[in-house]
């Protein structure tokens, strides 16, 4: 096992409130500073997602995005403020995240993720979180997890609704049997145009904000190991009625990633 790194005396005292909880505690925290974790999309789900994942001490934090900054991004997209309007949202997002926090590095990918470097990206770090907003590049990115072996944080908008779920479709249940992967909760993509975009449909932006920090949540849950993670298990957020639900899914043998036809 690789030698965890030391905590300076500055992050003992930003970290303490995380050091004194059991279930965290210093070696917790020091899983947090060694590890890697990828961000898709510096957007509704991202903001805050980044943002906690900086003041949690996530050592090195990787960011994907190829757009920009719009005014009307700001109102769910608080890592942005008005004055970056026009920017390319990863240095935005950097600036914000080395604000918070001087002692988390930000690796900046100013691009989209593609069949071309999906690979690349996500098996050079330990965890990913997906807050993109196509259907495309969430399956792309599960896939790749699934192949790279890699833990797995994806959610999704709608107007008033999100979920929140974990992938580690590579281990095993307490049962023996194989994790689910995306494909088995989703197996394809709806056909195009059926889901509105968010600028057709709207979408609250207090439920991006709380969204992704149940990410951040499970991104920290992967890393440190405490409690029960969202594997097999899709969290849905009615924000309409306030409600909160977790339906429970299972691998699917014919699921063309790890299915009886499939191999890993």
């Amino acid at each position: 096992m690789a030698t965890l790194p030391t905590l300076s005396s500055d992050e003992l005292e930003r970290y303490a409130r995380h050091i004194v909880l059991r279930d965290v505690g210093g070696p917790g925290q020091q899983k947090l500073k060694a590890s890697r974790v990828l961000v898709i999309g510096a957007g509704g789900l991202g903001a805050p997602l980044l943002q906690y994942l900086a003041a949690a001490g996530v050592g090195t934090i990787g960011l994907v995005d190829d757009d920009v900054v719009s005014l009307s991004n700001l109102q769910r997209q608080i890592i942005h403020g008005t004055s970056d309007v026009g920017r390319a949202k990863t240095e935005s997002a950097s600036e914000a995240m080395h604000r918070i926090n001087p002692h988390v590095k930000v690796e900046v990918h100013q691009t989209r993720i593609t069949t071309e470097n999906a690979a690349l990206l996500i098996s050079s770090y330990d965890v990913i979180a997906d807050g993109s907003d196509n259907f495309t590049t969430r399956y792309l990115v599960s896939d790749m997890c699934c192949r790279e072996k890699k833990p797995l944080i994806t959610a999704a908008l709608g107007a008033m609704d999100a979920t929140v779920t974990t992938l580690r479709p590579f281990e095993k249940n307490a049962d023996g049997v194989l994790n689910p992967t995306y494909r088995c909760l989703f197996p394809e993509p709806p056909p195009a145009g059926t889901v509105p975009a968010c600028a057709e449909a709207g979408v609250l932006g207090a439920l991006a904000g709380l969204a992704g920090s149940l990410m951040a949540l499970e991104v920290i849950r992967a890393i440190v190991g405490f409690g029960e993670p969202l594997v097999g298990k899709l969290l849905m957020i009615d924000a309409r009625a306030m409600r909160f639900e977790t339906v429970h899914y299972r691998w699917d043998p014919d699921n063309p990633l790890t299915g009886t036809n499939t191999l890993l």
